[in-house]
Formats: C-alpha cells, sequence, structure tokens
C-alpha cells in the first residue's frame, strides 16, 4: 500500500566547488534523514503507529523519499495517507532546503527492512539478508537466519555457521522469504 504525494521545492543555488563535496552531501544527508525521522517518528508515535524505515535517494524519477510504516494490526492504506499528508505539511514547516523530492508512504511488507537494533532481537528465527559497507570473511552480502544480538554485533546463522556483523557495517538489511 503506498499513499504517495509529489513535492516540489526550490532549487538551491550552485553547489561549493571543491574535492569534498560528495563527503559534505553524504553529511548533510544524513542530517536531513535524521531530522526527517525525529519528525516523523514523533507524528507516528501519536498516530499509534511505528516508523520502521526512512529512505531518501536519487531514482531515475527524481529523489524518494520513502517512509515504511507498521502498526500493531498492520497499515490499511489510509494510515499511509495520513501519514503522508501530515508529513508532507511537517517537512513543508520544519525542512525547507532539502530540494525537490517524491514523498512515498508505505507498509513494510514481507521484505521489511531492519534498520533499529531492536528489530534484531524482535525478528530472531527469522530469514535476513544483510550487505555490508566492508567486506567480512571475504564477503559483503549475506542471507541466514538471524541468531540475536550481543553488545555492538547482528549474529547471522549462515549454512550453520555464525558470522559476527558490526551494526556499524550494516549498509543495508532486511527480512527474506
Amino acid at each position: 500500500m503506498k499513499g504517495q504525494r509529489k513535492k516540489t521545492k526550490r532549487k538551491q543555488g550552485a553547489k561549493a566547488k571543491g574535492h569534498s563535496t560528495e563527503n559534505r552531501s553524504a553529511d548533510s544527508e544524513k542530517k536531513i534523514i535524521a531530522q526527517i525521522r525525529d519528525l516523523i517518528e514523533a507524528l507516528c508515535a501519536t498516530e499509534g503507529l511505528e516508523l520502521v524505515h526512512v529512505e531518501f535517494q536519487r531514482e531515475p524519477g527524481g529523489r524518494i523519499l520513502r517512509f515504511y510504516i507498521d502498526g500493531p494490526g498492520g497499515v490499511i492504506l489510509d494510515d499511509c495517507i495520513n501519514i503522508s499528508r501530515q508529513g508532507g505539511d511537517l517537512l513543508d514547516v520544519y525542512l525547507e532546503n532539502i530540494g525537490p523530492y517524491r514523498l512515498e508512504v508505505s507498509s513494510p511488507g514481507p521484505n521489511r527492512p531492519l534498520s533499529k537494533r531492536p528489530d534484531y532481537e524482535r525478528f530472531i528465527g527469522r530469514q535476513a539478508k544483510i550487505r555490508t559497507m566492508q567486506p567480512i570473511e571475504g564477503q559483503k552480502n549475506f542471507k541466514g537466519v538471524l541468531s540475536g544480538t550481543s553488545a555492538e554485533i547482528v549474529k547471522l546463522a549462515v549454512e550453520g555457521i555464525i558470522v559476527s556483523i558490526p551494526f556499524s557495517e550494516i549498509a543495508r538489511a532486511q527480512l527474506a522469504d
């Protein structure tokens, strides 16, 4: 289920020149995502929902800001529409300089993203796919059964072997079929 809302903002001025523009851009994007998460988590909490995951990325059609939401009994289309409308209004007020984007609000579905540490405990025993930023034991992509966490580590049983993956190295994770 998706509730979509297209937002267009005035483009910012020319980018600063220099070799560290990409780093500034990545840092800026992380700050924007953190601000968005704070705003939308509070909104979701007031509506009795959970903000599962936030994505803000470039796609062929332009920038996409995507929220995945969930609730105790699941999510219906009206929940997505409600969060899209209210969330869009909040972003208009509090985040003026994020440029043009399209807002999508969706249920997480069966391949739910795992983005918070408690998610890894909540779904122990379920299949998951994890992609890391740096190779671990010679690979970056893992598929196995979530086996728990300890300190700063996610444990994943891959073909009978427990692989320890630091939270800080996880680029993307989701439940798998």
